[in-house]
């Protein structure tokens, strides 16, 4: 429970004070609207918004926690089953207290405390934010279609390293040895077939003696 504030306490104890914030924190989460002293309800607010946020954790602690303030399971159930889905994404102020008047008789400021379940609205972000945000974003956006365009290039350049070169040298050596080769054979043939037109020549001169 919340720090007492300075001054009397509401009822005639401590106890009866935790027993009467207590009673209307129930009442609240019944009725989600209450109609009380503005004191009490100053007193409810903080009580309330702490259960609630009880609730919003939503373990078997925490249900434990608020079974030992409020003692009706019903009100418990229905406060982790319906009120905290709604207020699930609302960060504090779970609680509004609209002033009514003053009562008759004793003249006492007369308050409604309701619990602010409408859903939560995401703030509009300003000019300044969205131009900073897209001028943040561009350079990024520039630095990754650069990369992109980059890629393909870096890649013709790997695979025309990695194909092998020709060596012209070896190559024009090679054509010469076998040119080489080639004249060396004709020259074989033109010999042999000298050989066989004197073989063929000496017979005839033998046969003319």
């Amino acid at each position: 429970m919340a720090a007492p504030t300075k001054g009397p306490r509401l009822g005639g104890g401590p106890a009866h004070e935790r027993l009467m914030l207590a009673n209307l924190a129930a009442a609240l989460f019944t009725h989600k609207s209450i109609k009380t002293t503005e004191t009490k309800a100053k007193r409810l607010r903080p009580v309330a918004e702490r259960l609630i946020t009880f609730a919003k954790r939503g373990d078997l602690h925490a249900r434990r926690r608020v079974l030992a303030v409020i003692g009706d399971k019903a009100v418990v159930h229905e406060l982790f089953t319906e009120i905290a889905p709604l207020v699930e994404l609302r960060e504090g102020g779970y609680t509004r207290i609209t002033k009514l008047g003053f009562r008759k008789g004793d003249n006492a400021s007369m308050v409604q405390i309701e619990l602010v379940l409408e859903p939560v609205n995401p703030k509009p972000k300003s000019a300044k934010k969205t131009a900073a945000a897209a001028a943040a974003s561009t350079p990024v956006a520039a630095a990754a279609s650069d990369e992109a365009v980059d890629a393909p290039v870096e890649d013709d350049i790997v695979a025309e390293s990695e194909t092998p070169a020709v060596d012209e040298t070896a190559t024009e050596v090679a054509a010469d040895e076998v040119a080489a080769e080639d004249a060396a054979e004709a020259d074989v043939a033109d010999a042999a077939d000298a050989e066989a037109v004197v073989a063929d020549d000496a017979p005839a001169e033998d046969a003319a003696k």
